[in-house]
């Protein structure tokens, strides 16, 4: 195909879309099938034909549109009634009084407008609103317009010069500068060349990436597509985890879509332009996410982290330069290269340039799915969009950052999410997951918890984190059995500023935020457990809850 013939594809997709009067967008994602959304779907579609209105109503499969609590759910265009907690019986009497009489069905609609007052939908613009199964839709709304105007208008350095313009800073967690990034593989000699997508999402609770394959996997191949113009790249990589099967199966099928249309291949719409990708499927570690992690797994070795220099940028897959780039990262490069990197620069904050998306889970009234502008404060994210901690508990804590995140207190709740308020708080902003905590959580075991899981998830390579963490969880231990001595908290303050300096990857870099957070922010919940052999919670074993 070439660029006119993707042009013509969007224009016959408009006119059928425009054929219909309504449409009924019902999610299927992974939040909301096992709670009968394909039953939805169905009682959907018989209403329609039972009522004669397959001319006038479209009733489509689309991914999450962030409201993951109330599923099933439903968007009616036009107008965005958004319809929540829907069984079969309802979708019945949706159609009948909303499509046909024209009057929504109030008491099933989503009446929280607080949840999306305040999100700044980019990464997840189609997300919802279109049939990820069906590339056409993808082209209607403006995809590939990007790889359109970079293969025939645009030089890969000047594709580059966009990216760095707009500030776009690595999604994965560390924060780099993209186009920086992208520079370091552009001039290096050596060939061939990779980009690989990284989609191991392993932070329990969150589930963003994931969410944006399923919903809008084109958005990421394009990204990734115009990433490799811009490196010189001819082979790329998404690398998804196993436990990801619908994620899996829609990526599977938007590449065998994309190839049909010479959208990804050889010779891409016509041009010297040739890069391929293939899916690599991690077996679920969560060290796997750390990018040398991902090069030796996909070279079929063990996911295990390397020293670095050499980095990816030089040395990577096979020994070749490699560009690494969290998919949501590369999701943002087609709104940079349509819109200008000028552009994408006035959202967000001068350091921290666009938005980001987040998991927003734990004791919160709207749990879901989430996109911000950067520099926006925790409070407006846990008390506004989240709805703040339901049953009438009290906040406590804020876990940001995913299981090797920080817990960040009520007096941090102005803080501005951005990377380095958030590493000033002892935070990280992760894969980014936001989980809040109310006032009948212990600290002390919420941090035993999420270093649990960091010392399974260790790979054991080095002995800062293979021993240092197991050492940390310990004495974690003995204190929340009422055998703590204050000499512990030193040493475990010591011990994770050890860990922490001195570990091969980032697993075990970030690991002891939990516990060195509790310790600066929570310190009198450990000096309750030692001194007092009390939980202020009465969540640990053994101690007496403080009355």
């Amino acid at each position: 195909m070439k660029p006119d013939d993707i042009l013509r594809v969007a224009e016959r997709e408009a006119e059928k879309q425009r054929a219909y009067k309504s449409r009924i967008n019902v999610c299927c994602s992974s939040g909301c099938l096992p709670f009968g959304a394909l039953q939805v779907l169905k009682a959907f579609e018989s209403a329609i034909k039972e009522y004669g209105l397959e001319g006038e109503c479209k009733v489509s499969r689309t991914g999450c549109i962030g409201t993951c609590s109330v599923g099933p759910v439903a968007l009616i265009e036009p107008g965005g009634f958004l319809y929540q907690n829907i069984t079969p019986e309802n979708a019945k009497e949706i159609v009948k009084r909303h499509i046909i009489s024209g009057e929504p069905v109030k008491e099933l609609l989503y009446a929280n407008e607080a949840f999306f007052k305040k999100q700044y939908r980019l990464v997840l613009r189609n997300a919802g609103r279109i049939d990820p199964l069906r590339i056409e839709e993808y082209i209607m709304v403006g995809g590939y317009s990007a790889l359109i105007k970079c293969l025939t208008k645009m030089t890969p350095k000047e594709v580059i010069d966009e990216v760095i313009a707009s500030g776009l800073r690595g999604r994965g967690g560390a924060g780099f500068p993209t186009g920086q990034k992208w520079n370091f593989v552009a001039r290096e000699k050596a060939t061939p060349k990779y980009v690989i997508a990284n989609l191991d999402e392993g932070d329990p609770g969150v589930f963003a990436n994931r969410t944006l394959a399923e919903a809008d996997p084109h958005a990421i191949i394009e990204g990734m597509t115009i990433a490799a113009y811009a490196v010189g790249a001819e082979k790329g990589y998404i690398y998804v985890r196993a436990e990801y099967p619908l994620a899996v199966q829609t990526l599977r099928e938007a590449l065998k879509q994309a190839k049909s249309m010479n959208l990804v291949g050889e010779n891409i719409l016509e041009t010297q332009f040739n890069f391929d990708i293939e899916l690599r499927m991690g077996a679920g570690a969560f060290v796997a996410g750390e990018e040398t992690g991902i090069l030796a797994s996909i070279e079929g070795r063990r996911a295990t982290p390397r020293p670095r220099p050499p980095y990816p940028a030089t040395s990577g897959l096979w020994g070749k330069p490699t560009l690494i780039q969290n998919v949501e990262t590369l999701a943002n490069v087609p709104l940079i290269i349509l819109n200008g990197g000028n552009w994408f620069a006035k959202i967000g904050t001068p350091k921290c340039t666009g938005t980001k998306c987040f998991s927003l889970t734990g004791k919160v009234n709207n749990p879901g799915l989430i996109e911000v502008p950067m520099g926006i404060t925790l409070r407006e994210i846990v008390f506004e969009i989240g709805g703040g901690v339901p049953a009438g508990r009290k906040f406590k804590a804020v876990l940001v950052g995913g299981p090797s995140g920080g817990c960040l207190p009520e007096s941090a709740l102005d803080l501005p999410i951005d990377y380095e308020s958030l590493t000033k708080a002892g935070a990280i902003m992760g894969s980014g997951g936001i989980v809040v905590i109310d006032d009948e959580s212990c600290m002390v075991d919420t941090a035993w918890f999420f270093t649990d899981f960091c010392v399974d998830e260790s790979c054991g390579k080095c002995v800062p984190c293979r021993v240092g963490l197991l050492k940390m969880r310990n004495i974690l231990e003995r204190i929340m059995r009422g055998e703590g001595r204050l000499e512990d908290l030193d040493l475990l303050q010591e011990l994770g500023e050890y860990v922490r300096d001195v570990s091969l990857c980032g697993l075990g870099q970030t690991a002891p935020n939990p516990i060195l957070t509790t310790l600066r922010y929570f310190r009198d919940e450990y000096i309750a457990h030692i001194v007092d052999k009390k939980c202020p919670a009465g969540k640990c074993f053994r101690l007496e809850a403080e009355i």
